[in-house]
């Protein structure tokens, strides 16, 4: 999902290149419009990460009408629908693209399968099964893992983890209580049960990233 960027920096940004949204090549003949040209790259390039669906047509006729005195709505109802799209509507479209890219990954892979929760993963070894699906808040686990996303970023590369059952993002806690010790098993995490809205800037992953989880459970230790 495209990051989205700040409302008042781009609104102020659009006003340096009204003059380059007419139909055709802009020339660079004085060096004002070498500096609106740069700017509106810089703005060009703030929309493409805002979102790489915007119809650029309309936004050209929003900056015309803004200058003229006439835009159809108010900058606090720009603002406020600016908020829900980064709220409602965007978590909506983060849902769908997560459950088709989810549904799609069964589809060619049947070893997957899914969780109530919606993380959907695959066992490459079993571990043991004697207490399967019996971990309480106080186990210890120490695991090795890689995390990535869909594009192949990689945010962990091998780490080895002990730590609290309780304190695993809560989607890995659904497959390592299936899995067992000694298992070693791939997950894909959806937004909603990795880090949400809210991300984790430690690891470099940002807001509504689905994740990716190779892991092998070295060791459980149960205290009960």
């Amino acid at each position: 999902m495209k990051r989205i960027v700040s409302f008042g920096v781009v609104a102020l940004l659009f006003g340096s290149i009204l003059w380059s949204c007419g139909e055709g090549k802009s020339s660079l003949n004085k060096d004002a419009d070498t500096l609106s040209y740069v700017v509106g790259m810089s703005v060009g390039q703030a929309l493409i990460e805002m979102d790489s669906t915007l119809n650029i047509d309309v936004v050209c006729t929003a900056i015309r009408e803004t200058y003229k005195g006439e835009a159809k709505m108010t900058m606090a109802e720009a603002q406020e629908y600016y908020l829900a799209e980064k709220t409602y509507f965007v978590h909506e479209k983060v849902k769908a693209y997560e459950e088709r890219f989810l549904t799609d990954l069964i589809k060619s892979d049947r070893k997957y399968v899914r969780t109530r929760s919606g993380v959907t993963y695959k066992i490459l070894t079993l571990g043991d099964q004697s207490r399967q699906g019996s971990m309480s808040s106080r186990d210890t686990v120490r695991i090795v893992y890689t995390v990535t996303d869909e594009s192949g970023r990689v945010y962990a590369d091998s780490d080895t983890l002990r730590d609290s059952y309780r304190n695993l993002v809560k989607g890995l806690q659904d497959v390592v209580k299936l899995a067992g010790k000694g298992a070693h098993f791939n997950a894909w995490l959806p937004s909603k049960s990795a880090y949400g809205t809210s991300g984790n800037e430690s690891m470099g992953v940002g807001e509504n990233v689905m994740l990716n989880y190779d892991v092998q459970i070295l060791d459980i230790k149960y205290n009960r």
